[in-house]
């Protein structure tokens, strides 16, 4: 009885092995089981030849329709116009540095009528520069910050009235300096998950473009979106912050490259939770190198290089608690490599750790710390860093504490070249 038992089962195994196709599948009843959908864009071997940003949303919009995918681009430079936009389960996929997409020379004009809150046009003085699917924001003297800019793509023009996507989110004031300029993100994500965008070049072509800030727009901008991964993207000389993520979940960043912006490196902020930067580079921006803004929490930044940015390394601040550093390089930036932003006791940056970072020769155009804590920030722990000044830049401080904060603990730091701990009295 036994032996046949044991001839019966191998029967079984070996029909199993040859019919895996049927017995071996793990495909459900409900859930549809589709091959993977590619389309390429870029030359004319592609399913989509062109190399406008207009190429690159028909293909995004033909993958959204399929549920997802992947949007190959092609080597060759993209004349971009408007932002980009992705929708849930796609990636986009460049061909390294020599996928580039570069931003249109930028145009501004000024209101005739006011643009009031929730209007979907414009009548504006001058339409010469505008054209069908071309990105804008809206804005005059009273709203041009933060949330306050309307951002939307052009759908329309006749005459002198611009139509657009997205209602205004303030009333702009003709006789404020109401404004609508072609500043727009490259790459743009709202709402969306499971996303990927990876081997790509953006080049922001600053000097002809106007300034968008990172609230409503960035060289690749996510907002209200999760479970993102950004990879070996370079965004170089955009007229505003390189990355920005606002509102989000699971964001990785991982072997990027901000130079060169007018504004912030990377901003993570407005409740962003579990961040990750991992190996990426920030230099030579106007702001600040990596700004956590508001709510940027249980994040991890690690093994990043962050130097030569036209204020602080890295800046910390209202709610931005629980995060670990660790790994970084942050050094010759124009003010202090690390600084904990004045913030009242419910509002600062609690419970953030460094570990291993290396933080030397900043305050490159003023006196600066290496880290600089204010505000009523407590339970930061600071570990095994290097904190030097070898000679270049203004690091007179190695770590300033400012005389409302608690609980920083400092152990096993090399301190060299500077005043070591100063608690302000």
């Amino acid at each position: 009885m036994k032996k046949k038992l044991v001839k019966v089962s191998n029967m079984i195994i070996a029909f199993l092995a040859l019919t895996p196709a049927v017995y071996s599948q793990s495909i459900g009843l409900v859930d549809i089981r589709r091959s993977e959908q590619v389309i390429t864009v870029g030359g004319p071997g592609a399913d989509i030849p062109g190399f406008t940003s207009e190429a690159i949303q028909i293909a995004l919009d033909a993958i959204k329709t399929r549920g997802g995918g992947i949007v190959r681009l092609n080597t060759g430079v993209y004349d971009i116009i408007g932002p980009v936009r992705l929708s849930d389960n796609t990636s986009l996929i460049g061909s390294g540095e020599s996928t580039i997409l570069k931003k249109c020379d930028g145009f501004k004009t000024s209101f005739i009528i006011d643009a009031d809150w929730g209007m979907l046009k414009a009548v504006v003085k001058d339409v010469s520069g505008f054209k069908k699917g071309m990105g804008i924001q809206l804005y005059d003297d009273r709203h041009n910050q933060g949330w306050d800019v309307t951002t939307a793509v052009i759908t329309d023009i006749q005459d002198n009235v611009i139509y657009f996507d997205n209602n205004t989110v303030n009333d702009y004031i003709a006789s404020l300096n109401g404004t609508i300029s072609n500043g727009c993100s490259i790459i743009e994500a709202v709402g969306v998950k499971n996303v990927k965008i990876a081997d790509v070049v953006i080049y922001g072509n600053k000097d002809k473009n106007h300034y968008i800030n990172g609230c409503r727009g960035g060289g690749i901008y996510i907002h209200k979106s999760k479970d993102f991964i950004v990879e070996n993207v370079r965004v170089n000389e955009f007229n505003g912050d390189s990355f920005s993520w606002q509102i989000t979940e699971n964001i990785t960043l991982k072997g990027c490259e901000a130079s060169d912006g007018d504004g912030l490196g990377y901003h993570p902020g407005t409740g962003s939770d579990r961040s990750l930067v991992e190996n990426c580079i920030s230099h030579g921006n106007s702001g600040d190198g990596i700004f956590l803004c508001w709510r940027v929490q249980n994040g991890i930044f690690r093994n990043n290089k962050i130097f030569g940015n036209g204020d602080n390394g890295i800046s910390i601040g209202h709610k931005d608690t629980d995060n670990l550093f660790e790994n970084n390089h942050v050094f010759e930036n124009n003010r202090h490599g690390v600084l904990f932003r004045n913030e009242n006791e419910q509002n600062s940056g609690h419970r953030n750790t460094f570990i291993n970072n290396t933080i030397e020769n900043n305050g490159i155009e003023a006196e600066s710390s290496g880290f600089h804590i204010g505000g009523e920030t407590r339970d930061i722990s600071i570990r095994d860093n290097i904190i030097r000044s070898t000679g270049k830049g203004n690091q007179t401080i190695a770590v300033f504490v400012g005389k409302r904060s608690s609980n920083i603990t400092l152990t096993g730091n090399k301190i060299s070249g500077s005043k070591d701990i100063i608690y302000e009295k």
